[in-house]
């Protein structure tokens, strides 16, 4: 089991617990994700960290950032979007997850220092195996 933790972020990955392996969490809340769900986040949180940093350079510090990802899940109409937005010093990240009917589903968000931390969290989480499109 590996436990990353800081001031108003979790990331907790146990491969023996399925299908939830996945526990993410915020200041005043948790949940859990599978495998596909907490890889869709990786690479999502991977992608929109990686446009911020390319973008940077360009803004001035006044400017204000909004960047987006969305991918489906199966099975549909499952989904995840994800937002990274402030400026080029700072900038938070958000969530919604769209699951299969009758299962749960989630928003969430961390604030700018937790949203930092957690994203060098995921990007050291190993690609899990999954459906993903």
């Amino acid at each position: 089991m590996q436990v990353q933790e800081g001031e108003g972020w979790r990331l907790v990955h146990d491969q023996d617990r399925q299908p939830f392996c996945v526990l993410i969490g915020g200041q005043g809340w948790a949940a859990e994700l599978t495998g596909p769900e907490a890889e869709a986040l990786r690479a999502g949180v991977a992608l929109l960290v990686d446009q911020q940093a390319a973008m940077v350079a360009e803004l001035m510090a006044e400017e204000a950032l909004s960047l987006e990802f969305e991918r489906e899940l199966s099975p549909a109409p499952a989904g995840i979007w994800l937002a990274l937005e402030g400026n080029r010093l700072a900038w938070s990240l958000r969530f919604v997850l769209r699951a299969a009917s009758g299962q749960r589903s989630l928003e969430a968000s961390w604030s700018a220092p937790a949203s930092v931390a957690m994203a060098a969290a995921l990007s050291q989480m190993s690609p899990m195996g999954s459906d993903l499109p």
